[in-house]
């Protein structure tokens, strides 16, 4: 499949700009660096492997500086019209009763851990590939088969036997990326957790908290509201055994229901839909490449660093990248310098956690034992408190620095092209 239009001029420098960028990932970071690149007189070509626009995703976060780049971006109002609604998050027990809550922060706030903008991964898709349609060519259903850097410009081979050539190539395909290793021969670490996310129709005794219910072997469910009228579910655990997120279908949801089988609560409601419900399954990893770039090929987002969050982190420093990347490419000089200058202002707001302290963190989140739950949510009623608030509004100014909060966006404002009407 394939819409849009190729090609728009920009009078940057007094002289008509036609740089050709090829995208490769439809997810998040690639439509938001085609609709920046566009912006500034930038040919935009974005390639998906799947065959249409993927709808499907839980919640991410729209945190710090991420969110004056939708701003700026002129997507803003959508982006808060397609809120879920979470209003916070809370532990409960199997009953269904509260244990702690942490409430939703005010506005511009990115301690606690639901956002101020709390949006689908679809819905944050849609709109973004919905703003740029007239202004980039989508080829779904393909993909890149190989990269040749002939210095000027690089010539890219799919695999529908067509190719296209490129001044840049930006492979923002995520976590699983497949075309990283024209950059990085870095894989991915997977460290030991994995997420069953299912979407399950919306009950009437459904609220708009975040509700997150634990039980001993290290499990816990999760079920979250949305905005187009279902609710979100999550199923994790943690195990020794690596793969499980290369099965079928069939064999996954048999694990999730002998994993599954003895816990109450929100669990037999989610285990009942995994035969025909949406359901993604994957394990939590991370990424940490030794390199962004190659001559004129970059990792953005998750293909290039990915902190192992939960919660959809990740989109933040996806939609800040784009933007960083753009501008620097639309400087006017050479695209290889504007490509280094890209990891150089973000690599020092994305530096990854050691995967030890992950998973420590991990498992304190998650406890094996009944006694470890009980000492958890004791925790967490203090840490729900006044005087616990108090401390948690310090402490997650660090902890959401993965979000680069504190990074103050460079002005590319003069390499914007001013269009009549």
């Amino acid at each position: 499949m394939y819409y849009g239009i190729l090609g728009k001029y920009s009078p940057i420098g007094h002289h008509l700009v036609t740089r050709h960028a090829v995208i490769s990932g439809s997810g998040i970071a690639g439509p938001a660096l085609a609709h920046q690149l566009a912006a500034r007189g930038w040919r935009t070509t974005v390639i998906e492997r799947f065959p249409q626009a993927r709808s499907e995703g839980q919640n991410v976060d729209v945190r710090g500086s991420a969110r004056e780049v939708v701003r700026r971006m002129g997507v803003e109002a959508d982006v808060r019209a397609a809120n879920t609604g979470e209003v916070g998050m809370r532990f409960v027990d199997a009953d269904g009763s509260p244990v702690a809550s942490f409430p939703m922060g005010g506005p511009g706030e990115s301690d606690g851990p639901t956002a101020e903008l709390e949006i689908l991964r679809g819905e944050l898709s849609r709109i973004l590939i919905e703003h740029t349609r007239e202004t980039t060519g989508y080829r779904f259903g393909t993909q890149i088969a190989d990269l040749t850097d002939r210095g000027d410009h690089v010539s890219v081979a799919l695999d529908d036997g067509s190719s296209v050539d490129a001044d840049v190539v930006v492979i923002a395909e995520g976590l699983r990326s497949t075309s990283r290793r024209f950059v990085t021969p870095t894989q991915v670490n997977d460290l030991g957790m994995y997420f069953a996310y299912v979407t399950v129709p919306r009950l009437a005794t459904d609220d708009q908290w975040w509700n997150w219910q634990h039980a001993p072997g290290s499990l816990a469910v999760h079920v979250r509201p949305d905005n187009l009228g279902t609710s979100r579910a999550i199923l994790t655990f943690i195990s020794d055994v690596r793969g499980l997120e290369d099965l079928d279908r069939a064999d996954q949801v048999a694990i999730l229901r002998r994993t599954f089988a003895d816990v109450g609560g929100l669990a037999p409601r989610v285990l009942a839909e995994l035969d025909d419900a949406p359901l993604y399954f994957d394990a939590l990893g991370q990424v940490a490449s030794s390199q962004w770039t190659r001559g004129r090929v970059a990792l953005l987002g998750d293909a290039a660093y990915t902190n192992a969050t939960f919660g959809g982190g990740g989109t933040s420093l996806g939609l800040i990248g784009a933007y960083v990347l753009a501008g620097e490419l639309s400087r006017g000089d050479d695209d290889r310098a504007a490509l280094v200058r890209y990891e150089q202002l973000m690599r020092p707001h994305v530096e990854t956690t050691a995967p030890q302290s992950i998973m420590k963190t991990v498992r304190r989140a998650n406890p094996r034992t009944e006694g470890g739950i009980r000492a958890l949510h004791a925790g967490a009623r203090v840490a729900a408190g006044p005087v616990g608030r108090g401390a948690m509004k310090l402490a997650g100014k660090r902890l959401v620095r993965v979000a680069a909060d504190d990074l103050r966006l460079p002005d590319y404002s003069d390499t914007v092209v001013q269009r009549a009407g």
